[in-house]
């Protein structure tokens, strides 16, 4: 009986500590997609250059190599901070600024239209 409730005890925990890194790898994801847009726009522009000076010394593969490398630069630097922020024990429920993650909306204001006089009493 207690083999049973240790092994029980272990997969929750394992699959809460999966579900929590999934979660952050989602979330810094977006996050970079959408707020780091300037980043994304200077990395590019890194890449290029890069692509254009490497042509000379590397003319097949100049591309392909710095392309490889920013992309995986940023993979491997998002599943590190994921990593990081689950083996703190982060949960991304307790961070205040991911409302929009797990569907707590409070909207500041209310809409008021213009015809609800007229409409909003008729059943």
């Amino acid at each position: 009986m207690e083999i049973i409730q240790k092994s029980s005890f272990g997969r929750h925990y394992s699959l809460t500590f999966v579900k929590s890194f999934l979660i952050w790898s989602f979330t810094l994801t977006v996050c970079l997609l959408v707020v780091g847009f300037p980043l994304i726009v200077l990395m590019t522009t890194v890449g290029a250059l890069g692509s254009v000076i490497l042509q000379s010394v590397l003319p097949v593969s100049a591309v392909l190599l710095v392309a490889g490398s920013l992309i995986g630069a940023n993979l491997l630097a998002i599943l590190l901070a994921a990593a990081m922020l689950t083996l703190k024990g982060v949960h991304p429920q307790e961070v205040s600024w991911l409302r929009w993650l797990h569907g707590d909306a409070k909207p500041s204001h209310s809409s008021v239209y213009a015809s609800c006089p007229l409409t909003c009493n008729v059943v």
